[in-house]
């Protein structure tokens, strides 16, 4: 038994925030070196657009968004952008799905991925009331497992179809990484959150053959890596460290990988050009660097994911999704190898075939 993504829906919210976060962050650092870092770092970062449901402020006026969200030397609590989590989440998430076209009634299970928010009810619950769904529809939340959590996701709905062929599974991934923006004079605190936009993804997964056939997924745990990405809980909001050595622990990781030819590996034993199609997620261009390096692919072999992180920057758990749309959209066929990384340093895979 196979399971297939047969279709993909993705919204964002209508505010392009990108420009007007790098002018805020620019000004609240301190000039000279880290601020000259900053300005070229934003340059080369394959950004051009990041969304989210706040307008953007006017600095002169002092303002950091227009709606007063985020007022200058006293930003919200953690309570306060959880409250305005719940209804946003909710809110992009329906907009995601009723791009699916669904017949309500039909949907057997409801499983949704998020990191940047917290409510119970939980948004399941709260979706499948708005969507209709029927009252035993089997639920399943993951949560806080940052950007990697999309191949979870699908590794719990493709367990659900090969368990039994009936199930009609619809897979939420929803981030609003726009609610967790910090005051910082730290470079490398504003460069992390130079990368982040919000997004939602929805999928339906069944055992009908067309679109994304899905194959094996592997997960590896890279040693001695758990400092390297955390995503913890403060009192103002939700705090992100990457480090910078991030980059290159993954090229390192993938070259010994491609080089070993191990059926247990990464690659399942086999060279990079077996593989028509790399959805990686865009965890920002340095990242896609390293993978592109540590496999020795050609600069093509990840222009969908550089053209999702061109267009939306990094959504965590979604982005991939938005990665695997444009390749079902593209009209081709062949191969494919998904690839996400998140806090661990975790390597999340899913080998996959594009059908005609």
């Amino acid at each position: 038994m196979t399971a297939f993504i047969n279709r993909i829906g993705t919204a964002t919210p209508e505010h392009d925030i990108h420009q007007a976060f790098v002018s805020f962050a620019g000004e609240s650092l301190p000039e000279g070196k880290s601020r000259s870092v900053f300005d070229r770092m934003a340059d080369r970062s394959g950004i051009e657009h990041r969304y989210s449901h706040l307008r953007s402020g006017n600095l002169a006026a002092g303002e950091v968004d227009a709606d007063g969200f985020y007022p200058r030397g006293a930003f919200p609590s953690t309570a306060t952008r959880m409250q305005a989590y719940a209804p946003q989440a909710l809110t992009l998430a329906l907009q995601a799905v009723a791009n699916l076209g669904l017949n309500p009634g039909e949907i057997t299970h409801l499983i949704v991925a998020s990191c940047t928010g917290f409510t119970a009810p939980g948004l399941d619950l709260h979706l499948a009331d708005r969507l209709g769904l029927r009252r035993d529809v089997a639920r399943t939340m993951i949560g806080f497992m940052g950007c990697s959590a999309a191949v979870p996701a699908l590794r719990a709905a493709d367990a659900a179809v090969r368990a039994d062929p009936a199930s009609r599974v619809v897979v939420v991934n929803v981030e609003l990484c726009s609610l967790h923006l910090q005051q910082t004079e730290d470079v490398e605190t504003a460069l992390a959150l130079l990368l982040f936009g919000d997004g939602c993804s929805a999928a339906l997964v069944t055992s009908d053959r067309s679109g994304i056939a899905l194959g094996d997924f592997r997960s590896i745990i890279l040693p001695d890596s758990a400092g390297l990405i955390t995503w913890t809980i403060g009192d103002h909001g939700f705090l992100m460290h990457l480090s910078g050595q991030v980059p290159a622990r993954i090229a390192t990781a993938l070259r010994a990988d491609a080089a070993a030819l191990d059926p247990g590996g990464l690659l399942r034993g086999k060279l990079a050009d077996a593989f028509r199609f790399w959805a990686v997620h865009g965890g920002g261009r340095t990242v896609l660097d390293a993978v592109e390096i540590g496999l020795d692919l050609p600069p093509i072999a990840l222009s969908f994911s550089r053209g999702v992180l061109r267009d939306f920057g990094n959504m965590s758990s979604c982005t991939i999704m938005f990665v695997l749309q444009r390749i079902l959209a593209s009209g081709l066929h062949g191969p494919g190898m998904a690839m996400a990384f998140g806090p661990g340093m975790v390597a999340e895979t899913l080998r996959f075939e594009l059908l005609t």
